[in-house]
């Protein structure tokens, strides 16, 4: 089965095989499955050729997903950094957006790079 030219994993439950669409997560997947009255459980290749264009034209009507979505969250990006809101700033600099702390335990955004020689900390006098 093929949804805008991602292929859904035959082996796997409808429920977890929509979910390698980008824009689909779990509780959407439930959802879309739940719309249409189609088990859960069921696997994408045990699906009748009727329930694959119900699911496929559904998702295509309802929710934006793949290639228009990405392009929708990129300029969402950009419009941001334009006007150079702080988001904005924060995604230009590669740095979190979204509160987290910096002085440790950004190595996702940053990358693993470790400036500095310890942890910061200054070592106490021994006298």
């Amino acid at each position: 089965m093929r949804i805008i030219g991602i292929t859904i994993p035959d082996n796997k439950r409808l429920e977890i095989a929509l979910t390698e669409v980008y824009g689909i997560g779990f509780s959407r997947a439930g959802e879309i499955l739940d719309a249409l009255s189609i088990d859960r459980g069921k696997r994408s290749n045990e699906l009748t050729d009727d329930e694959e264009v119900k699911i496929r034209k559904y998702i295509e009507e309802n929710y934006i997903i793949e290639g228009d979505l990405r392009r929708r969250v990129s300029s969402d990006i950009k419009r941001q950094q334009d006007i150079k809101s702080y988001r904005g700033m924060r995604h230009s600099r590669k740095l979190p957006c979204r509160g987290q702390r910096t002085k440790t335990n950004s190595r996702t955004r940053r990358g693993n790079i470790r400036k500095t020689m310890g942890t910061g900390r200054r070592k106490t006098e021994k006298k």
